[in-house]
């Protein structure tokens, strides 16, 4: 069974881009060897850290959005472990908070569209509503750019 998993590892500061990029084709290796796909890649780059790892105080970021089978995330874990270049790494399943997040915002909506039926009013807000709504919110803004009212100055 395919399920979803972000992978963030921290690669050690002096990385070059063809040290990481050797890094994310073994990756890739582990994931198509198990029949997964890398969906998604995001280098965050270099940040400091919050605490010190191995006597540095910055790292290299990345972030991999990954689908798999489980056999996949304990090949993947078990060979970032002994990589020297690999500071820190987790991977963790994400594809039940999707979900339980969708479920969640499935509910809500409903309770907002029965409260909104039981007071008279349509389903769905219309376009004056959310207009009204918009102005209002900007109104209790104060209005100005700079946050200060006429009588603050």
């Amino acid at each position: 069974m395919q399920r979803q998993y972000e992978l963030v590892y921290i690669a050690m500061p002096d990385s070059t881009d063809e040290q990481l990029a050797e890094l994310h084709q073994q990756v890739q290796t582990v994931v198509d060897r198990f029949g997964g796909t890398i969906e998604r890649t995001e280098p965050w780059g270099r940040r400091r850290l919050a605490y010190e790892i191995n006597r540095q105080r910055e790292g290299v970021y990345v972030l991999n959005i990954l689908n798999g089978p489980a056999a996949m995330t304990a090949e993947l874990d078990r060979r970032l472990r002994v990589l020297d270049i690999v500071m820190r790494h987790l991977l963790i399943r994400v594809d039940e908070v999707l979900e339980k997040e969708t479920r969640t915002q499935t509910r809500r909506k409903a309770a907002t569209v029965a409260r909104r039926l039981r007071r008279g009013l349509p389903a769905e807000p219309t376009e004056q509503e959310l207009s009204r709504r918009k102005a209002e919110a900007d109104d209790a803004d104060g209005g100005g750019m700079d946050g200060f009212g006429e009588g603050d100055r």
